[in-house]
């Protein structure tokens, strides 16, 4: 699994609007100026979560974007499958290596293990929600049950920025 600048991106102007509920709407170029991330971007992931329901969307002098649930209703998984499409590319139906090889009613010993990859990375994503990642770093260490040493559990972990 690779993550890629839509999802963290994605993540970290979800985690931007958790930070300021109730303070009213916030405009992208806001968020990309707080966060330091490209305005571009982050306007058109905004898009995207407002298009999976994750975002709300204000037009206007004072617009701008709100979350649409609370977050702790907002699970990682639902904003990284909005920001990049997909939690884990399986190469057998994205880019095939051979079409006879690689159809779906081919017997092949590969693609179990991605389907099952793609259901502990699913499984793990969706038991951590926007809150958990505004608590505090053990409680994402316990939601997801790592039992690594905290020091190898951070590095493990996504940074998310704090600011």
């Amino acid at each position: 699994m690779r993550i890629t600048t839509w999802a963290e991106y994605g993540l970290i102007s979800a985690l931007h609007l958790a930070r300021r509920a109730g303070e009213g709407p916030v405009t992208g170029r806001a968020i990309a100026a707080g966060e330091s991330l490209p305005v571009d971007y982050v306007e058109q992931i905004l898009l995207r979560l407002r298009r999976a329901g994750i975002v709300d969307s204000t037009r206007g002098a004072r617009g701008g974007y709100v979350l649409a649930r609370p977050a702790t209703e907002i699970t990682v998984k639902d904003v990284v499958t909005a920001s990049e499409l997909q939690t884990f590319d399986m190469h057998c139906t994205s880019s095939p290596l051979d079409e006879i090889r690689c159809a779906d009613s081919t017997s092949c010993s590969i693609r179990p293990v991605w389907a099952l990859l793609q259901a502990k990375i699913d499984e793990v994503l969706q038991g951590i929600r926007l809150a958990d990642l505004l608590a505090n770093e053990e409680t994402v260490r316990v939601r997801v049950k790592l039992d690594a040493p905290p020091e190898l559990a951070r590095r493990m972990l996504p940074v998310v920025s704090a600011g």
